[in-house]
This record gives C-alpha cells, structure tokens and sequence, in this order.
C-alpha cells in the first residue's frame, strides 16, 4: 500500500510557505499483529499545529523534519490484524497529513455517529474542538447563568460552539468577533448570537479598534471572555470586563505566526486585572480528556435535534492540505477546517 503523507522539511518563519512542505509516497507495507490499516476520510487541519512546526519546547512535541505530520482523522478500516477492529469499521486516529496509516488498533477509537450526522463531526463540533468550547466555558470560565459573554473567533470550529454553548446556558448576551461580514452574518442569524463585529471593518464604530466595537456591543460589561486570538482582542476584552469576570484562554491565533523581530504587540492594560480582581485560567484540552464522555452525552443530542449548529469549510485532496491549513491561518474557514482525502 502506498500512502501520500505531507511532510514538514523547513521550519516557516512567519506564515508558513508551501516551499516548508513536501508530498511524498509512502510505502506502507502490511499491518503488524494488532496493527490496522486506515483509509482516511477526512482529517483536521487547527491553529495549534502552527507552534509544532517551531522546534521549541511546548505542551506538545514539535513536528519532526522530513517525516509525516500528524493530527485527528477520521478513516475507515481498511486491513486488520486485530481481534478488536474490524474491516469496515469508522474510526478517529492520529493520522492526519496523509492518505493511509497504519497504527496499533487501541489507538483508534470507533465512531458511530447518529442518523444525519457525518462522521467528520467527530473531528469539530464532538471532537476535541468542541470539547475545547465546552470544558473552557464552563470548568475554565465557571459560566454562570445570566453571564454576558464574549468570543474571539466566534466563527471558528471552538468559538462558534462556545457561543451557543453559552446561549443554551442561558447567558444574558453572548457576542462574537469576526473577520467578515459574511460570518457576523452567520453568528447572528444562524447561530443565535446576540450580537457580532467584523474586527477588520472600521464602520463599526469610531475609529474600528476592537476595544470600541466590544464597547459599542456590549455597553454592561464582559463577565466572560473566551480567547481564541490574544492581542488587542485580550486588551479589548479586560479594558471592558466587569469586576471579577473570568477568562479561559484557549489560544492567541494572532501571535501563532510571529518571529523574533517582528512580534504581535500584547496588551497594554495588564494592571486591570488586579483593579478589576480578574481570573484569567490558559488551558489545553488534552488535560481534560476525561471529560469527552460527559460531553458527548449533553451536547451530542443537541447536535442531532440542529440546536447546536455547526459548519465545515472542506478543502478537497490531499495536495491541497497545505493551502488549506495555510487559509485557516488566514481565516477563511467558517467552522472547522476540514481535508477531504
């Protein structure tokens, strides 16, 4: 069998080139005893992937040069060596960037998805990203009935389940930034949010700043902010929370394609947080794994009845993975980034 992977061969500087990468074929060979092999689907392109491709130390190992990059998929078994797994299963694997893999069978996990609900769900809104949204907002944010919250992002794969999230919670007004009018389109009249800015459009107010957008959105005040993006977003958010208002700090897309010279400015209000006695909890989904089970039981049925909308931007083909990852970088996706295999 052989496999087309993608290949990290450079370390990017800034925003990664397609120059950083190369497409190979790979010959697998046969599964092992207990090993499977899986023809992917569908697989996960996320901003985190973006800091592993810097050799710095982090949560996470960085991508190694001239081999496979990996991620979640979703693939059908195609050959098994295992009592366990059988041919024709769905299942989720590590095995992104790449057309076919061969893995040990207890490290995939078998999907049944509901009637009307595709398998790359598992991938986004019940995958890791929509327990991202789910364990930030209410573990790391400690939501409260009656919170107004707001969302950074808000029209990503994590941001746009937050806000939901929180409106099915009950928060007293949920709004979201954006970077187009086509998705704070999106964020008011599909997915229910109260309110939504284009951050990149300065008719919203004054003078655009995002500080005065979010001011303009929400004139009482922030008790909850999920940060998806960092920088002035951060800023903006702690300028117009309320006292002891918490924040889950999920990411800083902004900062994710800085170099040395030329670095994303952080905020400048830091002092805020002890005026205002803020809570500010980072976090990594992977601590809270343990969770999945309590999350797909509440949020799965939510997702099956369309009370919890979700999109995919689907890129088709493996030779265009990178161009896909790159327009996630840039923001062109609404919803979760998903390569179609």
């Amino acid at each position: 069998m052989t496999a087309r992977e993608v290949h990290l061969v450079r370390r990017p500087q800034g925003m990664p080139d397609p120059d950083d990468f190369a497409l190979v074929d790979h010959d697998l060979g046969e599964p092992g005893d207990g090993e499977v092999l899986v023809a992917n689907h569908d697989f996960s392109v996320d901003p985190y992937m973006r800091g592993r491709m810097n050799d710095v130390p982090s949560y996470v190992p960085p991508f190694r040069l001239n081999e496979a990059m990996d991620g979640r998929a979703v693939g059908e078994v195609v050959a098994s060596n295992s009592d366990d797994v059988a041919v024709g299963d769905v299942v989720t694997t590590n095995l992104a960037w790449r057309t076919h893999g061969i893995v040990p069978a207890k490290q995939v996990q078998k999907v049944a998805a509901p009637e009307g609900v595709n398998p790359s769900a598992y991938l986004g809104v019940l995958g890791a990203p929509g327990l991202t949204a789910w364990v930030g907002l209410l573990d790391k944010a400690a939501f409260r009935e009656g919170d107004s919250v707001f969302v950074s992002g808000a029209a990503g794969a994590v941001g746009s389940v937050v806000g939901q999230l929180a409106k099915i919670k009950g928060a007293s007004r949920v709004v979201g930034s954006a970077g187009s009018a086509d998705k704070v389109r999106w964020l008011t009249e599909e997915l229910g949010f109260d309110a939504a800015f284009n951050y990149k459009d300065s008719s919203s107010s004054g003078s655009g700043r995002v500080v005065d957008q979010l001011r303009e959105a929400m004139p009482d005040g922030v008790d909850v902010y999920f940060d998806n993006v960092g920088a002035d977003h951060l800023e903006a958010a702690i300028a117009c929370a309320n006292d002891f208002a918490r924040v889950a700090a999920c990411g800083a897309i902004a900062h994710y394609n800085d170099t040395a010279e030329d670095p994303t400015p952080g905020p400048n209000n830091l002092f805020q947080i002890v005026k205002k006695r803020l809570s500010i909890q980072g976090f990594i989904v992977t601590d809270s794994i343990g969770r999945m089970r309590a999350f797909l039981d509440e949020v799965t049925p939510w997702v099956v009845e369309g009370r919890l909308k979700f999109a995919e931007t689907t890129v088709e083909g493996i030779d265009n993975a990178v161009e896909a990852f790159r327009g996630m970088l840039r923001g062109e996706n609404t919803g979760k980034m998903i390569v179609k295999v």
